[in-house]
This record gives structure tokens, sequence and C-alpha cells, in this order.
């Protein structure tokens, strides 16, 4: 334990008054329950502890010791399959489309199917 260590996980990315803003921007009449709101505090903040310390790996990898964004694109790239455009790569990537299974059309089709009733 560094200080710097001790500092940085004192402070929030993600607070509850940002995820409150967060889930009104995608729906101003949602309300989460107090329990929700601290499951999904918690599984950001062991997200986010859990990319900087393998893109870290990475870059130790690389026998440097700078975090570069290129070490968090592998990382988020590899493991969870996400891409994050405009952060320091002159790569041009395709979109990729997910693709969708047949049962998954069967259930969305059941979905709408019982909604329009």
């Amino acid at each position: 334990g560094s200080v710097g260590a001790a500092t940085v996980s004192d402070s929030k990315v993600l607070d509850k008054r940002r995820l409150q803003e967060l889930v009104k921007e995608v729906d101003p009449l949602e309300q989460l329950d107090d329990d929700v709101e601290e499951v999904l505090l918690q599984v950001a903040d062991d997200f986010i502890e859990n990319v900087v310390s393998s893109a870290c790996q990475i870059a130790k990898h690389r026998k440097s010791n700078t975090l570069e964004v290129k070490d968090v694109q592998l990382y988020l790239e590899r493991t969870w399959n996400m891409w994050l455009p405009g952060f320091g790569s002159e790569d041009v990537r395709p979109f990729k489309k997910a693709c969708v299974t047949e049962a998954h059309k069967q259930r969305m089709a059941l979905i709408r199917k019982t909604l329009k009733k």
C-alpha cells in the first residue's frame, strides 16, 4: 500500500449522484433501490480496478513504467471484446454487428407479440 494507491482507492469514479444521472438519461422516471445502487457501484469499482490492474500488467510486460491508452485498449478488446473509438489509435475499425440466432429472433417476436396485447 503506497500513498498513491490509498488516494486512488479512496476516490470513486462513479458515485451515487452520477449513477442516478446516468439512470435518468436512460429513463427519467426510473428509480433504483438503494441495494441496486450499491451493487452497481461495487460492480463498477471492481470493473475499473480489474481493468487498471490488468492494463498495468500489460504495460509491465512491455517493460514500461507508464500505463498507456493502448494497454487499456488491448485489455478491453481481448477480455471484453470492447473497442473504445477515438482513444489513441489511427486504426479504423469496422463495427461488428452481433450475430443474432434464430432462437433469439423467436424470443424477440414472442416478446413483441406479448407487448402488443
